[in-house]
């Protein structure tokens, strides 16, 4: 919607920098909203002036623009920052900004080549992009294993020599000095590493300052062995998804980190609001599936047919591979991750070629939804702090630029979520990942609107690298 606003030069009370008048026009100005901005704690009607791809102005004054949009009854906030999403792809970002989200990084299981991840991905993309430098793909590629995305052979199952070892961390120090945001770890899928395997990537990891993002292994006891070794080391850690790594027991995962940070470790984590996790069925994960019980199979759904497995059918996808729904936790499971002050939100979500996860596409509709609007379990404000701010902050001693993202202030990147918080909802489903989630009227990338009106634009590539300056 065009309107037309006299030109104002605004004061200083109104925390506004703004050039003369005339020169002041802005690119888009956000009129009427309620902006929410968790990082300054600001919950109040003000109008938003954008310009080259910054924030630069919030306030109750008049504002002129080349566009002026009616936002009144909308929450206007930070683009959500999501640490944890796999499947870097157009057709996952475009989803991804459907739900909210301007900032998509690979941070758990990473890459092993993070100059060509990045330069592959040159000239823009919808949204924010990112990677860790993972020990996964190092550890496959300094083991041979020729597996999809995961370890598939000796990546997971054989033990490292020295040699080995010093190899990945030669990879590794290589890959935070072509600026990985993070060390990425799925130790749960390499269970043939040992804890001084791991203990030395995290050594690297704290000589960079680079936060170390883990799938554990085990239960709690691989929680603990994560703990202790970020604690021996030194390194920054966060937990992935705590509600599927902890299942029965987060609520014991939950008081382990909160222990932890307690006694001064720097320890985050977060959560994503389905009980169903997925996974590679041909991964180390399921090393063990011919001692498990009929029940087990029953429990595991086929991604592309959506069929519940049996023994033999578990069988035949494990020697051809693919995904794999797991249907192991409770409602009241992830209620436990959801509602505690210590996890952000992350999807551990992408779609390629169609496939995927719901929580690919839904996962920030389905927290406002549910766990904000309907259930009443977060304040909005507080559901906004772990998708914006938190996940900035986690970031921001290794790559200073997440400090002007996940907030609403002048001079801030211009990432910015429009939504409906009275019709905001998820709409993905185990059988059909590909429906959007809906309310989100307004997204912008560096100032450029990659959702109007509700509905995606197509050619716009906005989206640039979030990487460590060293």
């Amino acid at each position: 919607m065009r309107k037309t606003k006299p030109c104002l030069l605004l004061t200083v009370v109104t925390a506004v920098t703004l050039g003369a008048c005339g020169g002041g026009s802005f690119d888009i100005v956000l009129v009427g909203g309620r902006v929410m901005d968790p990082a300054s704690g600001l919950d109040a009607v003000r109008n938003v002036g954008i310009r080259d791809g910054h924030i630069e102005a919030v306030t109750e004054d008049p504002l002129e623009g080349e566009r002026v949009i009616d936002v009144e009854g909308l929450v206007v906030a930070p683009g959500f920052v999501d640490l944890h999403q796999h499947g870097h792809n157009e057709e996952s970002y475009r989803y991804k900004v459907l739900d909210g989200v301007t900032t998509s990084l690979e941070l758990e299981v990473g890459t092993g080549d993070v100059a060509g991840w990045y330069a592959a991905r040159e000239g823009g993309q919808i949204t924010n992009y990112g990677a860790s430098i993972g020990h996964i793909p190092v550890r496959m590629i300094v083991m041979g294993d020729e597996g999809d995305f995961l370890p598939s052979g000796p990546g997971g199952s054989r033990a490292a020599t020295d040699e080995g070892i010093a190899e990945m961390r030669r990879r590794i120090v290589e890959g935070l000095r072509q600026g990985a945001v993070a060390v990425g770890f799925g130790i749960a899928y390499t269970p043939a590493a040992t804890t001084a395997e791991f203990e030395t990537m995290l050594e690297v990891a704290a000589e960079f300052e680079a936060p170390a993002h883990i799938h554990v292994r085990g239960g709690l006891a691989g929680l603990r062995e994560a703990i202790e070794g970020a604690a021996k080391t030194g390194a920054s850690l966060h937990v992935v998804h705590v509600n599927s790594s902890g299942g029965a027991r987060t609520s014991e995962f939950l008081a382990l980190i909160e222990e932890a940070r307690a006694a001064g470790q720097d320890v985050t984590t977060e959560a994503y609001p389905y009980e169903a996790g997925a996974t590679r069925i041909e991964s180390a994960l399921f090393d063990d599936w011919e001692s498990q019980d009929d029940a087990y199979f029953q429990r595991h759904q086929w991604a592309a047919t959506g069929e519940r497995l049996t023994r033999e059918s578990f069988a035949r996808y494990r020697a051809e591979g693919g995904r794999v729904f797991i249907h192991s936790r409770t409602e009241a499971m992830t209620l436990a991750a959801i509602e505690s002050p210590l996890t952000m939100i992350a999807s551990d979500g992408g779609i390629t070629d169609g496939a995927g996860h719901p929580r690919s596409s839904g996962t920030y509709a389905k927290v406002l939804a549910k766990f904000v609007r309907e259930q009443g379990v977060l304040t909005l404000m507080d559901a906004l702090r772990k998708m914006t701010i938190e996940p900035a902050r986690r970031l921001e001693t290794r790559v200073p630029a997440m400090r002007n993202r996940g907030r609403i202030r002048v001079g801030a990147n211009a990432d910015i979520t429009v939504f409906d918080p009275e019709t905001v909802i998820d709409r993905s489903t185990y059988v059909n990942v590909l429906i959007a989630a809906e309310g989100f009227e307004y997204v912008m990338v560096n100032g450029v609107l990659v959702v109007d009106g509700g509905e995606f634009v197509e050619g716009v590539r906005p989206g640039t690298a979030i990487r460590a300056e060293h």
